[in-house]
């Protein structure tokens, strides 16, 4: 007896057409492996997937990504379903920052103003003043004024990397990415050594010692378009991997070599942005599930962060 495991599906003829069924809008991270970024309707970065979804008129977002990405669409649109292909799918990051550890953190600080690194969970965001991404964060805290004090989270090297930027003396969260910490500076250099011409292009949530090395900084989208733009045809990508098809797409003549990271795993792909695969994706939009549900009032408060920062973006 033949069951639907044993039949050929083309599941990208298949979410196409539940797409239209639906009226689903899928958005993609940068991150997600090559064959979903291919199928989405947008790909970008956490800024730019939070503005699509503020001003999406699709009933259904399907959002491939990990667990706060979705769970900022559902912040944004209430009304709407937000599918998330493997609920599993979180983020070291937020599960490093525990909503009731911060909330005791910030008690210590009460004079202090929080803008939490949109990595986090809905219930941090709703303890926070302000949201950022590593594209906006800067022009963020620049916006607020000098005598005010500051708590960052929960990126502690993204809150380092805006000290310096910005002159802004910030509490820290002690968290990092798991992805973006590993990279190693033996093997950076190694491998500028091997490719001599080979700009190296860092997300700021790497740690210090491989910023300094860097000939760019920025956020996932700042160094697609600098490795897009710049002369250079050769460049070494020290942040998750995914980033590299698209560059490869939009500049198919030069050269992408991802950062190595300490060990000899493959530790420099998130392994929560690659629960998420292309038949997640069909079964979660065929069978409505899984869906990001959200407490109403945990919504709100979490809410006027991220409004904030869509403003002052």
């Amino acid at each position: 007896m033949s069951t639907e495991l044993d039949i050929e599906i083309d599941f990208a003829r298949e979410i196409a057409s539940l797409k239209r069924e639906l009226n689903a809008v899928i958005l993609a991270h940068y991150y997600q492996e090559s064959e979903i970024q291919d199928i989405a309707d947008f790909t970008g970065d956490s800024l730019q997937l939070a503005q699509q979804a503020a001003k999406t008129h699709a009933s259904v977002i399907v959002f491939a990504g990990v667990h706060f990405m979705a769970e900022v669409a559902k912040i944004i649109n209430p009304q709407k379903t937000v599918l998330l292909p493997d609920l599993n799918a979180g983020c070291s990051l937020a599960e490093g920052c525990p909503a009731d550890q911060f909330e005791f953190f910030k008690g210590r600080y009460p004079d202090h103003l929080v803008i939490s690194y949109i990595n986090c969970s809905a219930a941090v965001k709703a303890l926070s003043d302000l949201i950022c991404t590593s594209s906006n964060a800067e022009k963020i805290i620049r916006q607020i004024p000098a005598e005010k004090k500051i708590i960052f989270a929960p990126d502690q090297n993204l809150g380092r990397y805006l000290m310096r930027k910005t002159g802004r003396e910030m509490v820290l969260w002690p968290g990092s990415c798991m992805v973006h910490a590993i990279f190693s500076e033996k093997k950076i250099i190694q491998l500028k050594v091997r490719y001599p011409n080979a700009l190296l292009l860092a997300h700021p949530e790497c740690e210090e010692s491989v910023l300094r090395l860097a000939d760019h900084i920025g956020s996932t989208t700042s160094i697609l378009n600098f490795a897009i733009e710049s002369p250079a045809k050769e460049f070494i990508i020290a942040t998750e991997p995914g980033i590299i098809h698209a560059m490869s797409k939009k500049a198919p003549e030069k050269i992408f070599i991802p950062a190595p990271p300490d060990s000899s795993c493959a530790c420099n792909e998130c392994p929560h942005m690659r629960l998420n695969t292309l038949e997640k994706v069909y079964r979660s939009m065929r069978n409505r599930f899984p869906e990001i549900d959200m407490d109403e009032s945990l919504r709100l408060r979490a809410l006027r962060p991220i409004q904030r920062m869509l403003e002052m973006s």
